[in-house]
């Protein structure tokens, strides 16, 4: 008997991309990729691309690390994981510098920093090393949806106080200044991040019973 073939959004499936939004997110559950949260959050811009950057990366080396799974000595694993990250993300490094020059600087070494992204290197070895690929590729989506949507937020609040503006446009009105309103500076120094990431954590885990109970 030919077994069903499982739905490509099955109730598994979809829990894939849902439960690192919250119940295992990869920042505020997991704490992994914090350095991405200090450091490209000042302004919004720079997070949505680098949040768009690492799910490109992510999602794609899922998908061919669960190719490959059969075929990779357990010896060298490690050293192909890397091979498949740094290729990818060279090939977005290399886009960014041709049509997001400016975002680029801003990101700077930091796109490189995504190769030892320990979000990235958790799930090829712990998901995508023994799952199909498509998946492999969800779970890739989901997390890494679950880690832009925390730098998004991050940065949303840090350009809105620290700068007012949001994505380069001025959103607090001149007369709100004129009445003695003053950005707040500490906003875009990075200690307010990890700060920011902390109240996030606190509401999280203070809204999900399934994190308190696992504390």
């Amino acid at each position: 008997m030919n077994k069903e073939k499982e739905p490509l959004f099955s109730a598994k499936n979809l829990k894939l991309l849902r439960e690192p939004l919250n119940d295992s997110n990869p920042i505020t559950v997991q704490v992994l990729g914090i350095c991405s949260a200090l450091a490209i959050t000042v302004q919004l811009k720079p997070a949505i691309v680098m949040a768009l950057s690492v799910a490109f990366v992510m999602a794609v080396a899922n998908v061919v690390i669960s190719l490959l799974r059969k075929s990779i000595p357990p010896r060298i694993r490690i050293i192909v994981q890397l091979v498949v990250i740094a290729s990818l993300v060279i090939l977005v490094d290399q886009i960014l510098k041709a049509f997001l020059f400016e975002i680029s600087k801003q990101l700077s070494v930091f796109v490189g920093l995504i190769i030892t992204n320990c979000i990235i290197m958790g799930r090829l070895e712990a998901f995508a090393l023994a799952n199909k690929p498509w998946p492999s590729f969800l779970d890739g989506l989901g997390n890494a949806a679950g880690y832009g949507v925390i730098l998004i937020i991050v940065a949303f609040f840090r350009e809105l106080l620290g700068s007012g503006t949001i994505l380069d446009y001025q959103v607090i009105p001149q007369g709100v200044y004129n009445f003695g309103y003053e950005n707040n500076g500490l906003m875009i120094l990075p200690p307010m991040a990890l700060i920011v990431v902390g109240i996030i954590i606190w509401i999280q885990r203070s809204r999900n019973k399934k994190l308190i109970e696992s504390n």
